[in-house]
């Protein structure tokens, strides 16, 4: 009994560590195909690039500005692609769900395992946690699945435009406005031109 869930453990952590680290597509493939280029236009070869918190619930405003400026600079690309959210953040995302299926193993099998590992008995605390078992289940479950949730916040807006980064929500706290963030491209565009222009006349 002590070896089936042992293997259950194995296979569940191998499982987790493999959706995070293969299988971590979160895009669609209307988000990840870059716009259609046009033949003429103010926007053409340059890209606007939207870096989101995808499990902030930011997508559909991050498509509404990417549909945004497409028709206000022709031939420009936007593309869009998740935030991540810190290095220490991903790690606990990683760990939590590794303690969740330890503690619920730990629960239903305790009183084999502890002997297995050199104790004569199981601690008092698994007594307490075994009296409820039931219950001790689904809090593990439930509040594991709330901190990962949080984990997985980033709450980032990034608008970068040809690579240079022009508005930040993570530094301004707050999202840009639709005149604004036109604003900042036209600008990016307009400088861009104007320094192609002049390394063009002295070369």
């Amino acid at each position: 009994m002590l070896f089936i869930f042992i293997y259950i453990y194995v296979f569940v952590c191998a499982y987790i560590l493999y959706k995070k680290f293969v299988n971590v597509s979160e895009f669609d493939d209307e988000m990840q195909k870059p716009s259609s280029s046009i033949a003429s236009g103010i926007g053409v070869g340059h890209v606007i690039s939207i870096s989101f918190c995808t499990s902030c619930s930011y997508r559909g405003h991050a498509m509404t500005t990417k549909h945004m400026l497409e028709e206000a600079f022709p031939g420009i690309t936007v593309t869009l692609a998740n935030h991540p959210p810190p290095l220490l953040k991903r790690l606990m995302g990683i760990v939590i769900p590794i303690l969740q299926v330890g503690v619920i193993v730990i629960i239903m099998g305790g009183e084999q395992i502890f002997p297995k590992l050199g104790y004569m008995r199981p601690p008092l605390w698994y007594y307490s946690l075994r009296s409820n078992r039931q219950g001790t289940i689904i809090t593990t479950w439930f509040l594991g699945n709330y901190i990962k949730s949080c984990l997985k916040n980033s709450g980032a807006f990034e608008v970068f435009c040809d690579g240079e980064l022009i508005f930040s929500k993570l530094m301004e706290q707050r999202f840009p406005g639709e005149f604004e963030l036109r604003e900042l491209v036209s600008r990016k565009l307009y400088n861009l031109r104007n320094s192609e222009g002049f390394t063009g006349g002295l070369w």
